[in-house]
């Protein structure tokens, strides 16, 4: 009975997920999505209460398709600059088919209640599956990522993620290219930055920001 129910649920969500891809945000309706998978308008909500649930549906599967797709791109990566590029590129992969929504997605997750918020403690698995994906980006670097910065680094380049999505959201060229642009630009200079954490003064500045990082987040 409990594997029928699970059964019924994904297909709800592929649904709505599908819906979501080919007809957009706002003209998928729970009505709808129900009427695609096949069952009842009132077991679609039982299932998802709301449209922002499968919106967090949809977040953490991207998150676990970016974390397979990252894997495969970082095997035999070695440069913290080669490893986030393909990191970043990955994320970018998984999230293309979404991208005509990609503005309803942003006001809904930037609700402070929205289920879909990322620093929501809903979204906690999902926020901590990204952040993985960031930490083996770093662990695995070679040269390795200066000791100080290794456990407060994943943080810090998911935020740039973040601030990533949120460029790629509005990037109306053709596939999203400037965004593309973007990563092949900032990925090295985030490397070579962070090399620099082994010159004395520079290693303080790093230093202060790490500390303002870790105040805002306790």
């Amino acid at each position: 009975m409990a594997a029928k129910s699970e059964q019924t649920r994904q297909l709800v969500a592929d649904t709505a997920l599908r819906m979501f891809r080919d007809i957009g945000f706002e003209k998928t309706t729970m009505r709808a999505i129900a009427a695609g998978a096949g069952v009842s308008v009132g077991n679609a909500y039982y299932y998802f209460a709301s449209k922002d649930d499968l919106v967090h549906e949809l977040y953490i599967q991207v998150q676990a398709e970016h974390a397979a797709r990252a894997s495969e791109a970082l095997d035999g990566t070695a440069s913290l600059a080669e490893r986030l590029k393909a990191t970043l590129h990955a994320g970018l992969d998984v999230m293309a088919p979404y991208h005509r929504f990609g503005a309803d997605f942003v006001a809904t997750a930037i609700r402070p209640t929205s289920p879909v918020n990322p620093f929501s403690a809903r979204s906690t698995p999902a926020r901590e599956a990204s952040l993985d994906i960031f930490r083996r980006t770093v662990d695995g670097a070679r040269p390795g990522v200066p000791k100080k910065l290794r456990t407060d680094l994943p943080e810090l380049l998911w935020l740039c993620y973040m601030g990533i999505t949120l460029f790629w959201v509005y990037d109306a060229s053709e596939s999203q290219r400037r965004t593309r642009r973007l990563v092949d630009g900032a990925a090295p200079l985030i490397a070579r930055g962070l090399a620099l954490a082994r010159i004395p003064g520079v290693s303080k500045v790093l230093d202060d920001v790490l500390d303002l990082g870790r105040s805002i987040r306790d």
